[in-house]
């Protein structure tokens, strides 16, 4: 610990007195608008509602008009990366495969078995699968970013925190929205909800929907047609019940649907320059050049009840739910055409060794789900939840290979499938000590067996049929312990340590290879401490936290290289620490800001672990063995920002009849390397992206139009590359603009 406790307090500090001195320079308004407070902002981050400046650990939120602005231009799940300090998120698989990363720990595994310790819980169901993690975000209450391991209420593959959406709930009260928007590339978008009294306190419903298209944009110059890419139409739907038999009894019945067809992610041959890094000079943002299919469609429904009953003394909560899922994804994988051996002239953009055509398919995932627990229901000194979780998985995963010079044609297929059963028992207390002080603490064990097994009966380079299997068990027990201290009625300080699990991974794309690997189960141990304070009389909120954590043993996916096959090995110990502050303020009656920062170092400390690097040929900055190989030792995690950095304000005028108002945001988040080895080419400096809403609101918000317009300077930024054909890259979305209206009722 005191190896990092200089600079991790250095940084700290330095937050706190740049949070002091801005609520300092805002003090002088404070007598003229004493009247204004920040709202409360309540969470589920322990399983009950509390007022987010309770909870002992380091929580953020995104919701109300904040979640609107951001989520604009037709953005999937990913508007979210930076939005919040500590959060980042990509993917290299389009709009159905989100990567989460939360205080650097994640997984950059491109197949549709990995597994991920950031958890996605959507209305109290976890959502293991990753083409699961990508449901749409509509006619949401709000977004909580749990950061830190959540093992004893959340269980495992929790190590790095949670994200958290709860959907708007049926009520009695008659209301809903109507919003729809036009912008570039003929993007439309139409959203609206409804809900209210069937029977008078006994039945409500809600109604939720959303649907939104875009055209191609994107211009393949291998094909007659001027736009051929980037294109899709996704729908979505949700459908709530609220069944009240009595006061102490409720039922929630929920039912949901997705669908989406577009294109997959687009790889670009070459467009990374050898040697110094950086994107090309010549390169071009709408047009590529690519001679295989690229195509993508997603099926998903499913359903969850939520059962309540009050006892006075304690409250019973059971929640069932079930997930389908299928997808299909087709890409160009070396991003161009031709291949080096066809002679000069057909092949590019840049050398093209050989052509890599492939396709991932979920032809359907199953998941059932079922948590019961017991808790009590606000006792003055001693609260305690008692519960027990059920998961069952059956994943079924198509690897398709094609023959692009042969039209496409088939020439590799391998399957694989696994069913994953897990099990867990569960509780927590809370302790009030005293007034001011409060102590929690709680004990999760965790069981989880995996049978995976994986025939290819299709080789594209001729190699025999083979049938490979792998089996997994393993039980853990996680915990946390916590305290909070009341330092007054504006101040809370918390200090909180846990131990996440993350159970074990088995990976077999054997399209192209005939072995299959297993990382065993990794455990972190998370040491964390935060101030949560209401400023300003109320208008001001400054949450901080600092933490210190090690995980052993940790999974990590040795992506790509000179085989384009992916292998799950462990690491010895990573290590990470660092801080995160969000900042809120009322800062006169026309103007509102939020400011967000954190750093996050990581590093791998295995001086045994080595892997093979890109077969593209990189520069590689790591030593190398006799083999070839690099070491890690001592590397950063990939897709690990140091910095994230973000900041809004929205400022109004008011005009009769309503007013006029100016919303802009942005996020900006530091160098990321894109393999686990660290090397000039396959990295991206940074990413600063900003938009702007300008609009008026009528009355007391009955109707709103706006103008927006997304990544407002066209910032244009590597997100990731392919390392073992070429310098493949793919790129953030340009900019984007366009116009909205919406009515509430």
């Amino acid at each position: 610990m005191s190896i990092i406790s200089t600079p991790l307090f250095i940084k700290g500090l330095s937050v706190s007195a740049l949070a002091l001195a801005s609520v300092a320079t805002m003090t002088s308004a404070q007598a003229a608008d004493a009247d204004l407070t920040l709202e409360e902002i309540v969470v589920t981050a322990q399983k009950r509602a509390q007022n987010l400046q309770d909870v002992p650990s380091s929580v953020a939120t995104l919701s109300g008009e904040k979640l609107s602005v951001l989520k604009a231009a037709g953005a999937d799940i990913k508007f979210m990366s930076a939005r919040v300090p500590s959060l980042y998120i990509e993917t290299s698989f389009g709009r159905t495969f989100p990567r989460f990363y939360i205080r650097g720990l994640g997984n950059s595994d491109f197949d549709l078995n990995a597994s991920q310790p950031v958890s996605l819980i959507y209305d109290g169901v976890v959502l293991e699968n990753a083409i699961l993690k990508g449901a749409p975000v509509f006619d949401l209450d709000r977004v909580e970013v749990l950061r830190g391991p959540q093992g004893t209420l959340f269980g495992r593959n929790t190590i790095a925190g949670i994200i958290k959406l709860e959907s708007k709930k049926p009520t009695q009260e008659t209301e809903g929205y109507v919003r729809a928007s036009y912008g570039r590339f003929n993007a439309v978008e139409l959203e609206g909800a409804v809900g209210g009294a069937l029977v008078e306190d006994k039945l409500a419903v809600r109604i939720s929907a959303m649907y939104q298209r875009q055209s191609d944009w994107l211009d393949n110059t291998l094909t007659t047609e001027d736009k051929d890419l980037e294109g899709y139409v996704e729908a979505a739907a949700r459908l709530q019940v609220l069944f009240t038999p009595s006061e102490d009894t409720s039922v929630l019945l929920n039912g949901h649907i997705r669908s989406l067809d577009g294109t997959a992610n687009v790889f670009r041959a070459n467009i990374i320059k050898p040697v110094t890094g950086g994107i090309i000079d010549n390169f071009e943002r709408d047009v590529v050049s690519l001679d295989g299919a690229n195509e993508q469609a997603l099926d998903a429904h499913g359903f969850n009840v939520k059962i309540q009953h009050d006892f006075g003394y304690m409250t019973l909560t059971s929640i069932t739910g079930y997930e389908y899922g299928k997808v299909f994804s087709r890409g160009d994988v070396d991003g161009g055409f031709g291949a080096a051996f066809l002679g000069e002239g057909n092949f590019g953009p840049g050398l093209i060794p050989f052509p890599v055509e492939s396709a991932g398919e979920i032809p359907g995932l199953d998941q059932w789900t079922q948590e019961i627990r017991l808790a009590t229901t606000d006792n003055e000194t001693v609260n305690y939840q008692v519960g027990a979780f059920y998961f069952h998985e059956d994943l079924t995963i198509n690897n398709h290979s094609y023959n692009t010079f042969g039209g496409g044609a088939q020439n590799g297929f391998a399957v694989q499938n696994q069913i994953t059963e897990a099990y867990a028992i569960f509780g927590s207390v809370d302790y009030t000590i005293s007034e001011d002080f409060k102590v929690s603490g709680g004990l999760r064990y965790s069981d989880d067996k995996k049978d995976f097994t994986a025939t290819r009966t299709i080789s594209p380079i001729g190699a025999p049929n083979i049938t490979v299997s792998n089996n997994t068990k393993e039980g853990n027990l996680s915990w946390d312990v916590s305290g909070t201290y009341a330092a007054n009625e504006d101040i809370n300080l918390y200090a909180r340590i846990a131990k996440g699990f993350r159970a074990p991974s088995i990976q077999g794309r054997i399209t192209f290879g005939d072995a299959t690997s297993v990382a065993s189960s990794e455990t972190a141990y998370s040491y964390e401490m935060g101030v949560k304070a209401d400023v300003m009389e109320g208008r001001g909120r400054i949450n901080v936290s600092a933490y210190y954590y090690t995980v052993n043993d940790m999974q990590l996916t040795a992506v790509g290289g000179a085989t384009n096959v992916t292998q799950l090995v462990n690491a010895d110990k990573v290590d990470g620490y660092g801080f995160e502050a969000d900042m809120e303020f009322l800062v006169t009656e026309n103007l509102a800001t939020t400011f967000g920062i954190s750093y996050n170092n990581t590093e791998i400390k295995d001086d045994t672990l080595f892997i093979a690097t890109g077969g593209s040929g990189p520069v590689v900055l790591d030593p190398l063995n006799t083999d070839g190989n690099a070491s890690l030792d001592g590397n950063s995690l990939p897709n690990a920002p140091e910095w994230v950095a973000n900041f809004t304000a929205r400022y109004s005028v008011p005009v009769e009849g309503g007013e006029i108002f100016a919303y802009t945001d942005w996020a900006y988040r530091s160098k990321i390397n894109f393999f686990l080895y660290e090397s000039v080419e396959f990295k991206s400096d940074y990413l600063l992206e900003g938009g702007l809403k300008v609009g008026y609101v009528r009355g007391d918000n009955e109707w709103q139009v706006a103008a927006y317009v997304r990544n407002i300077t066209n910032d244009q930024s590597l997100t990731g590359g392919i390392d073992f054909n070429n310098f493949t890259g793919f790129v953030n979305e340009p900019r984007k603009w366009g116009v909205e209206a919406k009515v509430n009722f």
